[in-house]
Protein backbone atom coordinates (compact mmCIF):
# COMPACT_ATOMS: atom_id res chain seq x y z
CA UNK A 1 0.00 0.00 0.00
CA UNK A 2 1.21 3.76 -0.74
CA UNK A 3 2.24 5.44 2.74
CA UNK A 4 1.88 8.97 2.85
CA UNK A 5 3.54 11.17 5.60
CA UNK A 6 2.58 13.21 7.94
CA UNK A 7 5.41 15.43 6.94
CA UNK A 8 4.51 15.04 2.83
CA UNK A 9 1.11 15.92 3.84
CA UNK A 10 1.87 19.47 5.73
CA UNK A 11 4.40 20.39 2.68
CA UNK A 12 1.63 19.81 0.72
CA UNK A 13 -0.31 22.01 2.54
CA UNK A 14 2.57 24.47 2.51
CA UNK A 15 2.19 24.91 -0.72
CA UNK A 16 -1.35 25.54 -1.29
CA UNK A 17 -1.36 28.59 1.27
CA UNK A 18 -5.47 29.50 0.78
CA UNK A 19 -6.55 25.53 1.20
CA UNK A 20 -4.53 25.99 4.10
CA UNK A 21 -7.31 27.05 6.23
CA UNK A 22 -9.85 24.71 5.44
CA UNK A 23 -7.48 22.00 6.17
CA UNK A 24 -7.22 22.91 9.22
CA UNK A 25 -10.70 22.79 10.02
CA UNK A 26 -11.55 19.55 8.34
CA UNK A 27 -13.53 18.02 9.51
CA UNK A 28 -16.36 20.33 10.81
CA UNK A 29 -19.32 17.43 10.51
CA UNK A 30 -19.65 13.68 10.09
CA UNK A 31 -18.63 12.54 6.96
CA UNK A 32 -20.86 10.89 4.81
CA UNK A 33 -19.80 8.35 2.22
CA UNK A 34 -22.44 7.00 -0.43
CA UNK A 35 -22.51 3.50 -1.45
CA UNK A 36 -24.56 3.46 -4.40
CA UNK A 37 -25.52 0.26 -3.95
CA UNK A 38 -28.09 -2.06 -1.53
CA UNK A 39 -26.46 -3.08 1.83
CA UNK A 40 -25.27 -6.09 2.13
CA UNK A 41 -22.74 -6.56 -0.72
CA UNK A 42 -19.20 -6.64 -1.08
CA UNK A 43 -19.01 -2.99 -1.62
CA UNK A 44 -20.88 -2.25 2.16
CA UNK A 45 -18.90 -4.62 3.50
CA UNK A 46 -15.29 -3.47 2.84
CA UNK A 47 -16.54 0.26 3.59
CA UNK A 48 -18.32 0.01 7.05
CA UNK A 49 -15.60 -2.29 8.12
CA UNK A 50 -13.15 0.69 7.47
CA UNK A 51 -14.98 3.69 8.13
CA UNK A 52 -14.47 2.96 12.34
CA UNK A 53 -10.72 3.55 11.78
CA UNK A 54 -11.09 6.34 9.57
CA UNK A 55 -13.25 7.82 12.20
CA UNK A 56 -10.96 8.12 15.29
CA UNK A 57 -8.02 10.01 13.83
CA UNK A 58 -10.28 12.31 11.78
CA UNK A 59 -12.24 13.34 14.89
CA UNK A 60 -15.51 13.03 13.36
CA UNK A 61 -18.11 10.16 12.48
CA UNK A 62 -17.79 8.41 8.81
CA UNK A 63 -21.52 7.46 8.57
CA UNK A 64 -22.38 5.06 5.24
CA UNK A 65 -25.56 6.14 3.54
CA UNK A 66 -26.55 3.35 0.66
CA UNK A 67 -28.27 5.26 -2.55
CA UNK A 68 -28.23 2.06 -5.12
CA UNK A 69 -30.26 2.01 -8.41
CA UNK A 70 -29.02 2.50 -12.13
CA UNK A 71 -26.17 0.26 -11.54
CA UNK A 72 -24.69 2.76 -9.45
CA UNK A 73 -25.77 6.40 -11.18
CA UNK A 74 -28.08 7.32 -8.20
CA UNK A 75 -25.92 7.60 -5.39
CA UNK A 76 -23.05 8.47 -7.86
CA UNK A 77 -24.74 11.49 -9.28
CA UNK A 78 -25.90 12.95 -5.93
CA UNK A 79 -22.85 12.72 -5.01
CA UNK A 80 -21.52 14.79 -8.09
CA UNK A 81 -23.74 17.50 -6.59
CA UNK A 82 -22.60 17.76 -3.27
CA UNK A 83 -20.23 20.22 -1.80
CA UNK A 84 -16.68 20.00 -2.79
CA UNK A 85 -15.82 20.34 0.99
CA UNK A 86 -14.78 16.91 1.32
CA UNK A 87 -17.52 15.61 3.88
CA UNK A 88 -19.30 13.90 0.86
CA UNK A 89 -17.67 10.86 -0.49
CA UNK A 90 -18.55 8.16 -2.81
CA UNK A 91 -17.96 4.27 -2.65
CA UNK A 92 -17.22 4.15 -6.68
CA UNK A 93 -16.17 1.17 -8.29
CA UNK A 94 -15.35 -0.13 -12.28
CA UNK A 95 -19.32 0.10 -12.77
CA UNK A 96 -19.88 3.99 -11.58
CA UNK A 97 -16.44 5.53 -12.76
CA UNK A 98 -15.33 3.10 -15.71
CA UNK A 99 -18.58 1.10 -17.35
CA UNK A 100 -21.72 3.45 -16.95
CA UNK A 101 -19.96 6.22 -18.81
CA UNK A 102 -19.09 3.65 -22.13
CA UNK A 103 -22.81 2.00 -21.82
CA UNK A 104 -25.08 5.23 -20.76
CA UNK A 105 -24.67 7.72 -23.22
CA UNK A 106 -27.05 9.97 -21.39
CA UNK A 107 -25.46 9.49 -17.81
CA UNK A 108 -26.10 12.38 -15.30
CA UNK A 109 -22.72 12.77 -14.03
CA UNK A 110 -19.26 12.80 -15.81
CA UNK A 111 -16.80 10.49 -14.09
CA UNK A 112 -14.07 12.46 -14.75
CA UNK A 113 -14.56 16.48 -14.06
CA UNK A 114 -17.65 15.96 -11.66
CA UNK A 115 -14.91 14.68 -8.89
CA UNK A 116 -11.77 14.20 -7.04
CA UNK A 117 -10.33 11.30 -6.60
CA UNK A 118 -9.10 10.21 -3.17
CA UNK A 119 -7.85 6.69 -2.64
CA UNK A 120 -8.30 3.11 -4.08
CA UNK A 121 -9.56 1.26 -1.05
CA UNK A 122 -9.77 -2.85 -2.33
CA UNK A 123 -9.47 -5.19 -5.59
CA UNK A 124 -11.59 -8.62 -5.41
CA UNK A 125 -11.88 -11.34 -7.80
CA UNK A 126 -15.29 -12.79 -8.36
CA UNK A 127 -15.94 -17.09 -8.90
CA UNK A 128 -18.55 -18.41 -10.95
CA UNK A 129 -21.32 -20.27 -8.72
CA UNK A 130 -23.95 -22.43 -9.65
CA UNK A 131 -27.37 -22.66 -7.69
CA UNK A 132 -28.08 -25.68 -5.20
CA UNK A 133 -29.27 -28.54 -6.81
CA UNK A 134 -28.19 -27.92 -10.79
CA UNK A 135 -26.70 -30.65 -11.05
CA UNK A 136 -23.27 -29.91 -12.07
CA UNK A 137 -19.61 -30.21 -10.44
CA UNK A 138 -17.11 -28.79 -12.75
CA UNK A 139 -16.58 -26.09 -15.35
CA UNK A 140 -16.73 -28.40 -18.35
CA UNK A 141 -20.24 -30.20 -16.90
CA UNK A 142 -21.77 -26.81 -16.40
CA UNK A 143 -20.59 -25.76 -20.26
CA UNK A 144 -22.29 -29.07 -21.31
CA UNK A 145 -25.31 -28.68 -19.61
CA UNK A 146 -25.55 -25.09 -20.93
CA UNK A 147 -25.10 -26.26 -24.38
CA UNK A 148 -27.48 -28.41 -23.97
CA UNK A 149 -30.54 -26.48 -23.11
CA UNK A 150 -29.89 -23.52 -25.40
CA UNK A 151 -31.33 -20.12 -23.87
CA UNK A 152 -32.87 -22.11 -21.12
CA UNK A 153 -29.97 -21.30 -18.26
CA UNK A 154 -30.11 -18.31 -16.60
CA UNK A 155 -27.83 -16.42 -14.55
CA UNK A 156 -27.84 -13.53 -12.34
CA UNK A 157 -25.91 -10.07 -11.88
CA UNK A 158 -26.50 -6.93 -10.24
CA UNK A 159 -27.60 -4.67 -12.73
CA UNK A 160 -27.37 -4.80 -16.86
CA UNK A 161 -23.74 -3.76 -17.53
CA UNK A 162 -22.52 -3.95 -14.67
CA UNK A 163 -18.85 -6.42 -13.81
CA UNK A 164 -21.17 -9.34 -13.10
CA UNK A 165 -22.68 -9.35 -15.98
CA UNK A 166 -19.91 -8.57 -18.09
CA UNK A 167 -17.95 -11.23 -16.63
CA UNK A 168 -20.92 -13.61 -17.78
CA UNK A 169 -21.07 -12.28 -21.37
CA UNK A 170 -17.34 -12.50 -21.29
CA UNK A 171 -17.70 -16.43 -21.33
CA UNK A 172 -20.52 -16.63 -22.91
CA UNK A 173 -19.28 -15.40 -26.32
CA UNK A 174 -15.75 -17.34 -24.98
CA UNK A 175 -17.32 -20.42 -24.48
CA UNK A 176 -20.07 -19.91 -27.47
CA UNK A 177 -23.20 -20.41 -24.96
CA UNK A 178 -26.66 -18.94 -24.82
CA UNK A 179 -27.85 -18.37 -21.76
CA UNK A 180 -30.50 -15.91 -19.92
CA UNK A 181 -29.58 -13.16 -18.10
CA UNK A 182 -31.65 -12.29 -14.90
CA UNK A 183 -30.55 -9.03 -13.53
CA UNK A 184 -30.92 -7.91 -9.55
CA UNK A 185 -30.52 -4.45 -8.27
CA UNK A 186 -27.72 -5.72 -5.96
CA UNK A 187 -25.18 -8.42 -4.88
CA UNK A 188 -27.37 -9.50 -1.91
CA UNK A 189 -30.25 -9.98 -3.79
CA UNK A 190 -28.53 -11.30 -6.64
CA UNK A 191 -26.61 -14.09 -4.68
CA UNK A 192 -29.59 -14.81 -2.12
CA UNK A 193 -32.00 -15.72 -5.51
CA UNK A 194 -29.16 -17.83 -6.32
CA UNK A 195 -28.71 -19.42 -3.05
CA UNK A 196 -33.09 -20.15 -2.96
CA UNK A 197 -32.87 -21.81 -6.10
CA UNK A 198 -34.68 -18.94 -8.45
CA UNK A 199 -31.78 -18.74 -11.13
CA UNK A 200 -28.73 -21.28 -12.09
CA UNK A 201 -25.54 -19.32 -11.82
CA UNK A 202 -23.22 -16.47 -11.66
CA UNK A 203 -20.63 -14.16 -10.83
CA UNK A 204 -19.87 -13.30 -7.28
CA UNK A 205 -17.25 -11.66 -5.26
CA UNK A 206 -15.19 -14.08 -3.85
CA UNK A 207 -15.72 -13.72 -0.32
CA UNK A 208 -19.43 -13.54 -0.18
CA UNK A 209 -19.38 -16.47 -2.16
CA UNK A 210 -17.43 -18.74 -0.10
CA UNK A 211 -19.83 -18.03 2.95
CA UNK A 212 -22.74 -19.30 0.96
CA UNK A 213 -20.67 -22.38 -0.52
CA UNK A 214 -19.63 -23.36 2.95
CA UNK A 215 -22.87 -24.02 4.28
CA UNK A 216 -23.44 -25.99 1.09
CA UNK A 217 -26.08 -23.44 -0.98
CA UNK A 218 -24.10 -22.60 -3.71
CA UNK A 219 -21.13 -24.25 -5.34
CA UNK A 220 -17.90 -22.75 -6.57
CA UNK A 221 -16.70 -23.75 -10.11
CA UNK A 222 -13.64 -21.27 -10.82
CA UNK A 223 -12.10 -18.11 -9.69
CA UNK A 224 -11.39 -15.54 -12.24
CA UNK A 225 -8.21 -14.39 -10.94
CA UNK A 226 -5.08 -14.76 -13.08
CA UNK A 227 -4.05 -17.10 -9.90
CA UNK A 228 -5.44 -19.17 -7.15
CA UNK A 229 -6.47 -17.44 -3.96
CA UNK A 230 -5.46 -17.65 -0.20
CA UNK A 231 -9.51 -17.96 0.75
CA UNK A 232 -9.95 -20.73 -1.68
CA UNK A 233 -6.98 -22.33 -2.48
CA UNK A 234 -8.07 -25.85 -3.97
CA UNK A 235 -10.34 -23.89 -5.89
CA UNK A 236 -8.40 -23.55 -9.52
CA UNK A 237 -8.80 -20.30 -11.57
CA UNK A 238 -11.14 -20.13 -14.92
CA UNK A 239 -7.73 -20.00 -16.99
CA UNK A 240 -6.96 -23.58 -15.37
CA UNK A 241 -10.03 -25.36 -16.11
CA UNK A 242 -9.55 -23.79 -19.63
CA UNK A 243 -11.64 -20.77 -20.08
CA UNK A 244 -9.57 -17.37 -19.35
CA UNK A 245 -11.81 -15.25 -17.67
CA UNK A 246 -10.93 -12.59 -15.79
CA UNK A 247 -13.21 -11.23 -13.29
CA UNK A 248 -13.08 -8.68 -10.47
CA UNK A 249 -13.77 -5.25 -9.38
CA UNK A 250 -11.95 -2.64 -7.70
CA UNK A 251 -13.34 0.10 -4.84
CA UNK A 252 -12.26 3.83 -4.30
CA UNK A 253 -13.28 7.23 -2.06
CA UNK A 254 -14.15 9.94 -4.19
CA UNK A 255 -14.98 13.42 -3.79
CA UNK A 256 -16.96 16.07 -5.61
CA UNK A 257 -15.19 18.11 -7.97
CA UNK A 258 -12.98 20.76 -6.84
CA UNK A 259 -12.06 19.85 -3.62
CA UNK A 260 -8.73 21.04 -2.83
CA UNK A 261 -5.84 18.68 -3.09
CA UNK A 262 -4.79 18.51 0.70
CA UNK A 263 -8.01 17.66 2.31
CA UNK A 264 -7.99 14.62 -0.53
CA UNK A 265 -4.42 13.79 0.33
CA UNK A 266 -5.51 13.72 4.01
CA UNK A 267 -8.38 11.62 3.49
CA UNK A 268 -6.04 9.23 1.44
CA UNK A 269 -3.68 8.51 4.32
CA UNK A 270 -5.98 8.08 7.07
CA UNK A 271 -7.88 5.71 4.93
CA UNK A 272 -4.07 4.23 4.42
CA UNK A 273 -3.48 4.38 7.83
CA UNK A 274 -6.97 2.67 8.51
CA UNK A 275 -5.81 -0.49 5.97
CA UNK A 276 -3.95 -1.42 8.27
CA UNK A 277 -5.51 -1.88 11.72
CA UNK A 278 -6.28 -6.00 12.71
CA UNK A 279 -9.80 -5.82 12.75
CA UNK A 280 -9.96 -4.01 9.04
CA UNK A 281 -7.65 -6.71 7.72
CA UNK A 282 -9.08 -9.03 8.95
CA UNK A 283 -12.64 -8.06 7.24
CA UNK A 284 -11.25 -7.88 4.33
CA UNK A 285 -9.60 -11.26 4.53
CA UNK A 286 -12.42 -12.70 5.14
CA UNK A 287 -14.00 -11.28 1.83
CA UNK A 288 -11.36 -11.77 -0.01
CA UNK A 289 -10.64 -8.40 -0.99
CA UNK A 290 -7.10 -7.36 -1.40
CA UNK A 291 -6.13 -4.00 0.45
CA UNK A 292 -5.06 -0.92 -1.73
CA UNK A 293 -4.64 2.63 -1.47
CA UNK A 294 -3.46 5.46 -3.78
CA UNK A 295 -2.58 8.96 -3.78
CA UNK A 296 -5.23 10.88 -5.15
CA UNK A 297 -3.47 11.28 -9.07
CA UNK A 298 -2.43 7.75 -8.66
CA UNK A 299 -6.23 6.86 -8.72
CA UNK A 300 -6.89 9.22 -11.52
CA UNK A 301 -4.53 7.44 -13.96
CA UNK A 302 -6.26 3.83 -12.73
CA UNK A 303 -9.84 4.73 -13.32
CA UNK A 304 -8.78 5.80 -16.50
CA UNK A 305 -6.92 2.82 -17.23
CA UNK A 306 -9.58 0.37 -16.34
CA UNK A 307 -12.01 2.61 -18.30
CA UNK A 308 -9.84 1.61 -21.16
CA UNK A 309 -10.09 -2.04 -20.71
CA UNK A 310 -13.69 -2.15 -20.49
CA UNK A 311 -14.43 -0.32 -23.55
CA UNK A 312 -12.51 -2.61 -25.48
CA UNK A 313 -14.96 -5.47 -23.64
CA UNK A 314 -18.42 -3.37 -24.16
CA UNK A 315 -17.73 -2.75 -27.98
CA UNK A 316 -17.11 -6.66 -28.21
CA UNK A 317 -20.36 -7.25 -26.39
CA UNK A 318 -22.19 -3.95 -28.31
CA UNK A 319 -23.59 -3.25 -24.62
CA UNK A 320 -25.37 0.08 -25.12
CA UNK A 321 -28.56 1.36 -22.94
CA UNK A 322 -30.74 4.72 -22.57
Amino acid sequence: MTSITRRGLLGAAATLPLAAPALAAFPEQPIRVVVPWNAGGLADVVIRALAPAMSGPLGQPVVIENRPGANGAVGTQAVARAAPDGHTLILANAETHAINPLIYPKLAYNPVSDFTPVTLIARGPFVLLTRPGFGTDSLDSFLARVRAEPGKVTFASWGIGSTSHLAMESLIKQAKLQMLHVPFTGAAPASTALAAGQVDAMFLNAGPAEAIARDGKVRILGVGAPERIPLLPETPTMAELGQPVSAGNWFGLLAPARLVMPIAERLSAVAAEGLKVPAVLNVFRSQAALPVTTRPEEMRSFIAEDRANWANVVRDLNIQLE
